[in-house]
């Protein structure tokens, strides 16, 4: 089994769509890790403040396998993919930040995935989880590549969310 951290993000019905992503997450591959919920400002542009966090799990899956089954968990959460738009409102967006040790490009993905050390409401929620584990291709724990970084301008703010 390889652990790999995910991170969840949802802007539209966004404590419905994450309740649903943490039960499917559940129900697949049983006992997560689950980071506390940030609300967070939308990042690249305007729209609706998101919920995110960051969930762990253990898979015997590959990085396709995995990528296609959470795919599958966006769309079944009403995910609208518009060709030509990166940013935009999302009903649940998961992103496969680490699977095991991987560095380089699998499937298609690169891992471990830039966002972490770009995005508060990535780093943050993975360092409550994981904060002395090692970045793959850095050599240094979460904790101390948030230490290294100045995220003042990306606020986040943890709520109280019951699942």
């Amino acid at each position: 089994m390889t652990r790999a951290w995910l991170s969840l993000g949802s802007n539209v019905e966004r404590e419905k769509h994450i309740r649903a992503a943490l039960r499917a997450l559940r129900e697949r591959f049983g006992s997560i890790v689950v980071s506390p919920v940030y609300d967070s400002a939308a990042v690249g542009f305007s729209g609706a403040a998101f919920l995110n966090l960051v969930a762990g799990i253990d898979t015997d899956m590959g990085v396709g396998e995995l990528s296609a089954w959470l795919r599958a968990l966006e769309d079944a959460n009403g995910r609208v993919r518009e060709r030509g738009r990166q940013f935009n409102d999302r009903t649940l967006d998961i992103d496969i930040l680490t699977h095991g040790e991987a560095c380089g490009v699998y499937d298609g993905i690169a891992l471990p995935r830039a966002e972490i050390i770009r995005h508060a409401f990535v780093l943050r929620p993975l360092v409550d989880v994981a904060g002395d584990e090692r970045h793959p291709g850095l050599g240094l724990s979460y904790r101390e590549l948030l230490a290294q970084r100045d995220f003042s301008a990306q606020p986040l703010q943890v709520i109280a969310f019951a699942e």
